[in-house]
């Protein structure tokens, strides 16, 4: 019998379907499979180091029959993650993403290019939001009150773990996450970013109202 969706910690057999939910939804909200030569550069980028090197803050939600079609990962510690980020994470995978040798010319390489430089998360201006968070769902799940679940379930473990605030960065042409990200309370915090991005952030306390 199948069961309601839930939220529920992620599990390593989980993996194939947080790449899915990643690639499926990378391209500005949508998929970013019609535009990347090889989109597995965003779970390798942006879903996978997370639940490799800090699985405690990894959940998904469960369709009810085991599978995951969304997720929220994250780390308490940007500084130290970028650190094992370098270390334990891209020498897994940078033989199929490979650097760019000069500055990126198209899709791939410009997403390749993060991958490379996992130092670009640490800004001083985002000293006072130490972690950060990256949270998708598949479009048929959304709007129905799961991204709000997740993102209270990782909001809760960091605040558990003694953990005072988080950010994330977003696609500002991504305006239905922007307006979920509002209506959980996170706001825009000044940052040396690209234009086409913004930093959100947020405290972790409050919960009550999410």
């Amino acid at each position: 019998m199948t069961e309601s969706p839930s939220i529920r910690p992620y599990r390593r057999e989980d993996r194939p379907a947080l790449d899915d939910v990643c690639v499926r939804t990378a391209h500005i909200g949508g998929d970013s499979r019609p535009h990347y030569r090889d989109p597995a550069v965003f779970p390798a980028t942006f879903a996978a180091p997370y639940a490799h090197l800090e699985p405690e803050l990894a959940f998904v939600l469960d369709d009810g029959a085991g599978r995951a079609v969304g997720y929220v990962v994250g780390t308490a510690d940007t500084a130290r993650f970028a650190r094992a980020f370098r270390t334990e994470w891209l020498p897994l995978v940078a033989d199929r993403h490979p650097e760019p040798s000069g500055p990126p010319r198209t899709p791939d390489e410009e997403i390749a290019w993060l991958l490379h430089h996992p130092e670009r998360m640490v800004l001083p201006e985002l000293a006072a939001w130490p972690a950060h968070l990256h949270i998708d769902l598949l479009p048929e799940w959304q709007g129905r009150g799961h991204g709000r679940r997740l993102m209270r379930t990782f909001l809760a473990a960091l605040r558990d773990g003694g953990v005072p605030s988080v950010h994330l960065v977003m696609v500002r042409a991504n305006t239905p996450a922007r307006a979920f990200y509002d209506r959980m309370g996170f706001e825009e915090i000044a940052a040396p970013l690209d234009d086409s991005v913004v930093c959100l952030g947020r405290s972790t306390g409050d919960l009550d109202r999410l």
